[in-house]
């Protein structure tokens, strides 16, 4: 793959900022994880995710805070649950899942560039 050719893929993957407004148990998914609900803006609207970040927050450190989602990679089903946005982060050292936010806030539903 040339770099003109990953450059290409990355910029179709479409990134943006969010405001978690809920976040709650998800008892049924395999893996411990929070049903959220969050606010993309007025383009995109409220979706919802399910966030396997259960070793480093808990519904009240969630609900206000920003964090990135892929947002057209379409809906995916987690046991009974759709899941309409990715919400993004990478793991520590323990491999316990940190959330990407940005450094300070910024309008729901800007776009990552």
């Amino acid at each position: 793959m040339t770099s003109e050719s990953a450059y290409h893929h990355f910029t179709q993957v479409d990134i943006r900022v969010g405001t978690v407004l809920a976040a709650e148990p998800f008892p049924k998914a395999r893996k411990p994880a929070w049903k959220l609900s969050i606010d993309l803006g007025d383009e995109i609207g409220v979706k919802r995710s399910s966030a396997q970040i259960t070793a480093l927050y808990t519904p009240q450190d969630l609900v206000g805070r920003q964090v990135m989602c892929a947002v057209n990679l379409g809906p995916r089903q987690i046991g009974p649950f759709i899941s309409e946005v990715l919400t993004l982060g990478v793991a520590d050292e323990n491999g316990a899942i940190v959330l990407l936010q940005p450094e300070r806030p910024v309008p729901n539903g800007q776009k990552m560039f």
